[in-house]
């Protein structure tokens, strides 16, 4: 998201930030990345190495991970990611579609012409993507879809609304593989959100939650199909 400007492939810029939230900030965006998946060993001094900082606002930072349940400690030194089972993610989408669908109706009254326009150019590359390598491009599409999400976010004009979806995106990262490896699922998520852009467009805030929720249950009926996979 865009208030996490920080990397986890290298150092990390302070900019005023107190550098145990930076540290904070890096892996929050490392696991929304995919840099950490579920299982995934953390630890200070390898953390501290490739941000290059000193490990005690590494150790700051896992304080945090592990206060908001995204890491629990690992059989010897370290942590590792959290692995949600079927209850937490349904519990999580199920909010998720709460979220959504209050932001897609707020952004039907608030956003500005180019806002949906901008909603329409990320929807057309996530097109353009999924019409090549589906499996190749799934990271780029998963890119496209948090954009998109987000935009309509920003458009909403409620900043505790965006807040709680950022958090929210962070459980999601801790899923692992994106719905978009799902056959079939490219193609219905393009024809759900432009239906969403329609409805935004045409000022339909009641249309827009509805079909806003509905995308989250789609979203989440492929996500039960990858993990009877697992």
């Amino acid at each position: 998201m865009a208030r996490r400007p920080t990397k986890a492939g290298g150092s990390i810029a302070r900019g005023g930030v107190a550098l145990g939230e930076a540290v904070f900030r890096s892996l929050c965006e490392a696991l929304q990345a995919g840099s950490y998946r579920a299982g995934d060993r953390l630890r200070e001094e390898e953390v501290a190495q490739r941000l290059k900082v000193s490990r005690t606002p590494v150790r700051e930072a896992f304080g945090r991970l592990a206060a908001r349940g995204f890491v629990e400690p690992a059989g010897g030194r370290g942590l590792i990611v959290r692995n949600l089972d079927i209850s937490e993610v349904l519990e999580l989408y199920a909010m998720r579609e709460i979220m959504e669908g209050a932001a897609a109706r707020l952004a039907a009254e608030h956003a500005s012409a180019p806002e949906i326009d901008a909603l329409r150019d990320i929807e057309q590359a996530f097109v353009e993507a999924s019409e090549t390598d589906a499996a190749e491009m799934a990271g780029e599409m998963a890119r496209l879809n948090r954009a998109f999400h987000e935009a309509i976010g920003r458009a909403a004009r409620n900043r505790y609304l965006d807040n709680a979806s950022g958090e929210l995106q962070d459980w999601i990262a801790l899923l692992g593989p994106t719905t978009f490896t799902v056959s079939g699922r490219p193609s219905t998520s393009h024809g759900e959100h432009r239906a969403i852009i329609d409805a935004i467009a045409a000022r339909d805030g009641g249309k827009a939650e509805h079909l806003a929720r509905a995308h989250i249950r789609e979203a989440l009926r492929c996500r039960l199909k990858l993990l009877q996979k697992q």
